[in-house]
């Protein structure tokens, strides 16, 4: 029999290690689905949505570092996968999306489902091309891989389904060479510039994703320059854990010693970090910046020194330049400061005294004191990340996953789905918001046909929780954020999904112990009190005068009952 472009992109995607692919079958893709069926090497994630799809292959290539694949029809079919490789590109996961396409002969016709995906899928991508004919495979698909594995992005290749079935001209598969990450260590003259910078003063180190590996290193460093250790959201799971220098993180969801430890330094070492909220950087001091991507140098604020490096070579060649400080006046002042906030953010995750309240912070520490030492945790973007930045404990065999940067919702089911697919042994935990969860809820449904026993726990408070929280955060009363929501758990039963609705916190952690223990997926419906408030570390005068300008409208409008709740369950605890 001889061989199809779909056999050879099925047959080089086995030989470089891809094991799954995620996405939803369809014609224009009939070529590659039954290339699959045949050649019995890749398994087919069959998701709901290919949305879902997009978001389970990002997440995948997020945990493991390597080439993780979707696939979408065409037209609908991948438009769809957009949002979902917006997110794997703006978080830097190598993902491969095969885009199949209307028949060749009819492109530019205004074809049934005829979109133009070659330039659709550009801005999500570092890679997008399409295959025209036979002998253009499997070069492109190649270049894709080689794109999408070294510049730690999405690559799209567009495909006809008639292309795809069409008889190969090269008809080995891809041998692309698998190059090592590249170690990028600053020039000797950039080090002394650096140990310079950081000779005199108050430091304070703010660590990004792009710290991963580097925990020993950034230790001797804090150590070396008796200097805090502040977090982003992304550096959360990398640096955390074992660190007597981390006084938590900093930005909207942050701790106040975090933002503080920023605002009082004199100088600001920022490593492997594009934490983006500009009001958050200090307005005094000097500011050094290590990247290993040049582009991102200066790119949120401006900066002093700009370091084009990896964080860990690059704090490697620089601790013989400095000289150990003996005054850490500065650093304990920061961590004091950062073991009150601790203490006072505990306080608030604590059982409440009446039964039929749930706080969201009690729910979110329930669930990490249960949850496997190695658990893979995803969490929805909104107040769901809030509690999850806050309250879950990693100790740098946890991972944590979240759609940090580009912000979408209806992400943590989804993700679950990747991560539970890549790590089968693992336990994977999807803390959803009620809000991101009906997005994509179809979802759950492929949880039980592809057997992934993820553990889904859902922050069921009848709201857009956090976009309410903005609304009168910026003086307006909350429209359009209530939610009518089902039995979560009801409907997960009737799916076959072992499930338990909790609204009495005297249930809960029996609850969450029960469905952890559960061998298949599970699904917990948590009520959680709708009025609680995610408070910023540091509160501006624009803020006050505009929740002030919202209760005020509250009162007038016949609301008041609203501002009563708030108060109760936040000024009274």
């Amino acid at each position: 029999m001889k061989k199809t472009v779909a056999d050879v992109l099925v047959e080089s995607l086995s030989l470089l290690g891809v094991e799954r692919i995620y996405g939803i079958v369809g014609d224009s893709l009939n070529g590659i689905t039954d290339s699959i069926l045949r050649q019995k090497k890749i398994q087919w994630i069959h998701t709901r949505h290919e949305e879902s799809a997009a978001f389970a292959a990002g997440a995948e290539a997020q945990l493991t570092g390597q080439l993780a694949v979707c696939a979408g029809s065409c037209g609908p079919g991948n438009l769809h996968l957009i949002n979902g490789l917006f997110d794997a590109q703006r978080s830097g996961a190598p993902v491969l999306a095969i885009a199949a396409h209307i028949p060749s002969a009819e492109i530019g016709s205004h074809y049934f489902q005829e979109t133009h995906p070659e330039n659709l899928f550009k801005e999500c991508s570092v890679f997008c091309e399409m295959v025209s004919n036979a002998d253009q495979m499997p070069h492109l698909l190649g270049m894709a891989i080689q794109a999408a594995l070294t510049q730690r992005g999405v690559a799209v290749l567009v495909i006809s389904g008639d292309i795809a079935l069409s008889e190969a001209k090269l008809t080995n598969p891809v041998t692309w060479p698998r190059n090592p990450a590249a170690q990028i260590i600053p020039q000797a003259k950039e080090l002394q510039k650096m140990a310079k910078f950081l000779e005199k003063g108050k430091v304070t180190i703010l660590s990004g994703h792009g710290c991963a590996g580097a925990h020993d290193e950034l230790m001797q460093l804090c150590e070396i320059l008796k200097a805090p250790m502040v977090h982003a959201l992304r550096g959360k799971e990398h640096v955390e854990f074992n660190n007597p220098y981390d006084v938590g993180m900093t930005g909207f969801i942050g701790f106040s010693s975090g933002y503080y430890a920023i605002e009082d330094c004199d100088t600001l070492l920022m490593l492997g970090t594009n934490f983006p909220y500009r009001q958050f950087y200090p307005s005094k001091a000097q500011i050094i910046q290590v990247d290993i991507d040049g582009t991102a140098i200066g790119r949120r604020c401006a900066v002093d020194l700009g370091v084009i490096g990896g964080v860990k070579e690059t704090i490697t060649a620089l601790l013989p330049l400095l000289k150990k400080r003996s005054d850490s006046a500065f650093l304990d002042k920061a961590v004091k400061h950062y073991h009150q906030a601790r203490q006072d953010l505990d306080k608030l995750a604590q059982k409440s005294s009446q039964a039929n309240l749930i706080h969201p912070q009690y729910l979110a520490k329930c669930v990490s004191d249960l949850a496997s030492d190695d658990a893979v945790f995803s969490c929805d973007v909104g107040t769901a990340t809030v509690w999850a930045a806050r309250y879950l404990k990693m100790n740098g065999k946890r991972r944590l996953l979240g759609s940090f940067n580009h912000g979408s919702m209806a992400n943590a089911l989804s993700q679950s789905i990747g991560a539970q697919a890549a790590f089968p042994g693992r336990q994977t935990i999807a803390l959803c918001g009620d809000g991101g969860f009906t997005m994509l809820m179809g979802d759950l449904i492929t949880l039980t046909q592809m057997k992934l026993p993820i553990k889904v726990i859902i922050f069921n408070n009848g709201a857009l929780g956090f976009v309410e929280l903005e609304m009168k955060a910026a003086g307006f009363l909350s429209f359009g954020t209530d939610l009518e929501n089902p039995n979560f758990a009801a409907m997960a039963n009737a799916m076959g999904i072992y499930s338990k609705r909790v609204e009495n916190s005297d249930e809960l952690e029996e609850a969450l112990k029960s469905a952890f223990a559960h061998p298949g997926p599970a699904l917990v419906d948590v009520v959680t009190n709708r009025a609680e408030l995610a408070l910023p570390p540091s509160i501006k005068a624009e803020q006050v005068k505009g929740f002030s300008l919202y209760v005020l409208k509250a009162i007038m409008s016949g609301r008041g009952t609203e501002v009563l709740e708030l108060t109760k369950s936040n000024l009274w605890r």
